[in-house]
């Protein structure tokens, strides 16, 4: 599918989300929920196209956020790299399962675990506000490796919400604070967007155009999503991180409702 046949006011719809998505993703992730949605409204791409194109924009915007994170938060790369390669193995696994099992099989599961999410963040006003790690040693790679992998399926299946599923399990299951969080979580996302890439584009799935041109887009909000969350701290991106989970929640249920009906 080519941009022409997209058309102009679509594509610059498109690229308008793709920003504001990029910024989102960046504070705590959960970009998909914008940018996915957008393009699965454009009449003629394929939900599996609006999947691969949409790792693809995200991938410059998850590299741009991750360079920023890293240059002023200074993430533990000893945690975030072992972490990231799991995930990209997870999101290989998941992006080869998109095409064999449908997306809506996984959503009622998915939003029992935004809602649990949700009220286990509200009831811990004090979680992530600062670093406290759970695990030392071996069993922290483990932990990190089991959610790295858990989450990286995820992605590469069906995706929204991804980036806020690894903020959560970093502050709830390792321990780290919010900002920190977000910082490991860029590094991770960034890998499971490659690892789905690496399996749809020989499928020939990516619209390589609109996505590059997304991309652009999802690196300006990014690198400002970014400064943003770095300049306001911890308490600033939890906030954000209960709206958007709280948006995530009630997208999927109405999905959920209009499928059922």
């Amino acid at each position: 599918m080519t941009l022409s046949e997209i058309g102009v006011q679509a594509v610059v719809l498109l690229v308008l989300a793709a920003f504001l998505a990029g910024w989102v993703d960046a504070v705590v992730g959960g970009g998909g929920l914008i940018q996915l949605p957008a393009m699965l409204l454009v009449p003629g791409i394929a939900p599996i196209s609006a999947l691969a194109t949409n790792k693809l924009a995200s991938s410059f915007g998850t590299t741009t956020s991750s360079i920023t994170y890293y240059r002023r938060v200074h993430p533990d790369l000893h945690t975030a790299l072992p972490m990231a390669a799991i995930a990209l193995a997870g999101s290989m696994l998941g992006a080869l399962g998109a095409s064999i099992l449908p997306g809506d099989a996984l959503v009622p599961i998915v939003l029992v675990a935004l809602v649990s999410v949700t009220v286990y963040t509200l009831l811990r006003p004090a979680l992530g506000g600062t670093t406290s790690l759970r695990f030392t040693g071996r069993r922290h790679l483990a932990a990190a490796a089991g959610v790295g992998l858990t989450i990286g399926f995820y992605d590469g299946l069906i995706g929204p919400g991804t980036g806020s599923f690894l903020v959560f399990g970093l502050v709830s299951i390792l321990g780290y604070a919010f900002l920190e969080a977000s910082a490991k979580a860029k590094i991770v996302n960034l890998a499971t967007n490659i690892g789905a890439l690496i399996i749809f584009i020989p499928q020939g799935a990516v619209i390589w155009g609109l996505g590059l041109l997304m991309g652009a887009a999802n690196v300006g909000g990014g690198y400002l999503g970014a400064r943003t969350a770095v300049a306001r701290g911890s308490s600033f991106v939890r906030i954000v991180f209960l709206i958007v989970v709280t948006v995530l929640m009630i997208r999927l249920g109405w999905q959920e409702i209009s499928r059922l009906t």
